[in-house]
């Protein structure tokens, strides 16, 4: 129970949109120096708490941790651990470096001592004279750190009571320091995470004193975003990829991605998510503009993921040898265990759409020796592997080119699939064919052919085990909240949650429980009903 559950709060939520290391660099922001300017209209500034900021040196230090250069924060951190080695400000930023170097780099050899690390600077601030919001803040914050990273690195048991521990000291940060909002922010973003895990985990997180809630997590989170605060650039950054991923307000969370790259062009971290926005939003060429144009050189860490993002994106759009080479060097410079699988059948995909049948079967026979089954797409590479289903040469065509946003082209390519009633045809083919119809007409605004295409692959699939119909009924939700028949929209979001297993039952699951709770909110109950 306890790995399930620490595997579901980890990977489907936020953390497998929008990749697993780039959740835990947030949560490393803790030491936040993007302070917001005063606007005309925004809230009162929060009165300032003791011990609330973080030192001149440490907070430079941050300045080129936000950008993801590692070493030039290291080495401006250095005189402030020589001159205050116990200071809540300084304990806060050294750990927020190791934390996303080891996301970063999944390097298994650096766990022990990072963990290490860790505890020692608990041991400090424990002996510490130091009081007030941030040094328990700080406390709480490195607790969250080692609980990502004991999930990370299959220390699952220790993880959840790392968890625990964090969960329940931030808590007492919010009820001691109601004006802190950085507190708020890392609550929220939990609060909402823990509350779109499925029923099934509820009596466990009630035990283990995890209470989770939408609505209360939104809020939070909402608060550090809205108000002035050192912190309010990340929690604007949460806040919009959660409203993108489970409220479908995309244009948000791409404006605030392209602001903050335009603002920082040195920065790796907001180029990272201006790549990762715009594959969500299926901007091809966009994503891959901006991924030609990240900063590198010396002093960035490397973010092998990226190569894996970029790789999709030319995949999209053809181009199998480009795609190809970007997945092999992913590959060779990550150290961790997820997404490889995926990689390996992104690679098959590629040999295989461009005739080399040598090297798609080369590389068929590597997912089953390489990486871990926790995220859903590795998952997926792995039922390939095991022959639970086969793959059809033109459908696949049309799934890639709707997953890069090129909704004519995967149409055309639909409609060359010569119509006739063929009973050697699996049923699985007949769904995808048909859903993706669905897919390619909501693209392109088309929606009265949309949603008859998303229930008639509900009416063909049964009791099938397949992803099609849950994502038709989650989408038929969306698209009747939009039209304000908020009734009807319930009970696809409903439907969508009695799907038994399939593929993407996970993170399926968690977007129709959020989608639920919303309709629950006061700025639903204006719209009209049917």
């Amino acid at each position: 129970m306890v790995r399930q559950l620490l595997n579901n709060l980890f990977a489907t939520s936020i953390l497998s949109k929008l990749h697993l290391f780039f959740l835990g660099l947030l949560l490393s922001t803790s030491g936040g120096l993007l302070a917001a300017p005063q606007q005309v209209g925004a809230p009162e500034a929060v009165k300032p708490v003791a011990a609330q900021q973080l030192m001149p040196g440490a907070r430079r230090a941050y300045a080129e941790l936000l950008k993801m250069r590692l070493d030039p924060a290291r080495n401006l951190l250095r005189s402030e651990l020589q001159r205050a080695p116990n200071s809540a400000s300084t304990l806060l930023v050294a750990d927020c470096i190791d934390f996303a170097d080891l996301l970063a780099t999944q390097d298994a050899d650096r766990y022990d001592a990072i963990i290490e690390a860790q505890d020692d600077r608990l041991d400090a601030l424990d002996d510490s004279p130091e009081r007030g919001a941030l040094r328990d803040y700080t406390i709480a914050e490195i607790h969250f750190h080692k609980a990502i990273a004991q999930v990370f690195f299959n220390h699952e048991v220790q993880g959840a009571w790392s968890m625990r521990q964090a969960y329940q000291q931030m808590q007492g940060v919010v009820k001691r320091y109601p004006d802190f909002l950085p507190a708020r922010k890392t609550l929220g973003m939990c609060q909402f995470m823990i509350g779109s895990l499925p029923e099934g985990f509820r009596w466990f997180l009630k035990v283990m004193g995890l209470p989770g809630s939408i609505e209360g997590g939104m809020k939070n989170l909402g608060l550090a975003a809205q108000q002035p605060n050192d912190f309010q650039t990340e929690a604007q950054i949460l806040q919009a990829l959660l409203q993108e991923s489970y409220f479908k307000k995309t244009e948000a969370t791409v404006q605030l991605a392209t602001r903050l790259a335009a603002e920082q062009p040195d920065n790796l971290l907001f180029s990272y998510l201006t790549i990762s926005a715009n594959k969500k939003l299926r901007r091809t060429a966009k994503g891959l503009e901006a991924y030609h144009k990240r900063p590198t050189g010396p002093g960035y860490v490397k973010l092998p993921y990226l190569r894996h993002i970029a790789a999709d994106l030319l995949l999209y759009q053809g181009q199998y040898a480009a795609s190809r080479r970007e997945n092999q060097l992913f590959l060779q410079e990550y150290q961790g265990e997820h997404f490889r699988k995926d990689a390996l059948f992104k690679l098959y995909l590629a040999s295989w759409l461009s005739g080399d049948q040598a090297s798609a079967n080369e590389y068929r026979r590597r997912i089953d020796n390489d990486g871990r089954i926790v995220m859903e797409e590795d998952a997926y590479a792995q039922r390939f592997y095991e022959g639970k289903f086969t793959l059809n040469r033109t459908l696949t065509r049309a799934r890639l080119q709707l997953d890069g946003g090129f909704y004519r082209e995967a149409l055309t390519t639909l409609n060359s699939i010569p119509d006739c009633v063929c009973p050697n045809v699996p049923l699985r083919d007949k769904l995808e064919e048909v859903y993706f119809r669905a897919r390619a007409f909501h693209g392109l605004v088309r929606l009265d052919s949309a949603r008859h295409c998303y229930a008639r692959t509900i009416a063909l699939s049964g009791n099938a085990p397949y992803y099609f119909a849950p994502q038709a009924a989650l989408q038929l939700g969306y698209l009747f909240k939009a039209d304000g028949k908020l009734n009807i929209a319930r009970t696809y979001f409903e439907k969508t949650l009695n799907y038994p297993k399939h593929e993407y039952k996970n993170s399926t699951d968690a977007k129709a429980k959020v989608a639920l709770a919303a309709l629950n909110q006061p700025e639903s109950s204006g719209k009209r009903r049917l």
